[in-house]
This record gives C-alpha cells, structure tokens and sequence, in this order.
C-alpha cells in the first residue's frame, strides 16, 4: 500500500471540458472539499473517492458522483485510487463542462484519467502503520533518550514532566520503535 504526505494538483483536459483533480492526505479531505465547493461556485460538478484504514485496519472506500450520470464519475476515480493501491487518501475533481457531451463511456474515462494524471504527478510514500509507545525514564536520562530518539528517526513524541519521573509517549512505526527500545536496552 501507497500514502502520500501532502496534496499535489493536476488539470486534465477533454474535449474541452476542464477535470481539476486534487490528491490528498485523507485528514485534509473535508476541509479542502469545503474549501473547493466555496471557490467553484460555478463548476458543474466537485466529484470524490476516498480510501482510507479504520482503527481494525479494514480499508473504508467512498464516493460520490455529485450529479454525473450514476456510477460515471466517482466510482472510475476510486478504481484507479484502488489499482494506485493507495491508502489514507481522497482525490476531488472540480469539473467545468466545455459544451462537448462525453456520454457515460467518455466521462468514466475522463474522470479515470483526471485521477490517474494526478498520481502520477504525486510522490507516493511506502504505507507504514504508526504504533505508540509510553515508558517512564529519569530527569537524568532526558538528553540520552532525546538523542536515541533522533538517532532512530521518531519525531512525533510528547512527555510529561511528573515529580518524579518523566512519562513519553512515541508515535512510530512499529520498527522504529523496536529500533529504540534496542537502543535502551543496551
């Protein structure tokens, strides 16, 4: 499986009709599917899919023909999402007709291109699922820690400062945090 970090834009022309695809993280979807719905107030139709892991790590799809003749617009995108085989993403399509009718056939193909010409111009990242961990250390052991954490790449951690003792809490893949917890250890 494939994800992406950041949103990425491509325009896709057809018959002078006007598909402009948006790929992005899946925590960005519905703010930005607000965002375009405010900013194209004119376009004829803002057509999505969804791919996303719930919290039992079952892939959740979703999508939606905003009006395009049923099953020509929404579902071509999120096949072409399911063959890029990606994963915590959404891609909306602002689409502004050009006064050439595609007919079912021409506009399932169109949105599939619009789709897949956005993948292609986006970097794809290896899909890795993000683990947490909590421990205890020392006041003294601060700086230790803070240098194996960076050693081992894991960037997203928080700590409580207690009476005692500090609480952290990492947030990795899961073999980065085996990588740190060997670091501990030895």
């Amino acid at each position: 499986m494939k994800c992406i970090d950041k949103g990425y834009v491509a325009i896709t022309e057809v018959n002078k009709s006007k598909f402009i695809a948006h790929l992005v993280p899946i925590e960005e979807f519905d703010s930005l599917h607000q965002e375009l719905k405010r900013d194209h107030p004119k376009a004829n139709h803002i057509v999505y899919a969804t791919r996303e892991l719930n919290e039992y790590e079952q892939v959740v799809e979703n999508s939606s023909d905003d009006g395009e003749p049923k099953g020509c617009a929404g579902v071509p995108s999120l096949n072409v999402l399911r063959g890029g085989e990606l994963i915590n993403a959404g891609v909306l399509i602002v689409r502004y007709f050009g006064g050439i009718k595609l007919g079912t056939g021409g506009m399932a193909r169109a949105y599939a291109l619009s789709v897949k010409n956005v993948i292609e111009s986006a970097t794809l990242l290896a899909y890795e699922k993000i683990e947490s961990y909590s421990f205890e250390s020392s006041y003294n052991d601060i700086n230790k820690i803070l240098y194996k954490l960076k050693v081992v790449g894991i960037e997203d951690f928080s700590r409580e400062f207690d009476t005692y003792d500090v609480k952290w809490h990492i947030k990795a893949p899961l073999e980065k945090i085996e990588e740190f917890l060997k670091t501990t250890s030895s």
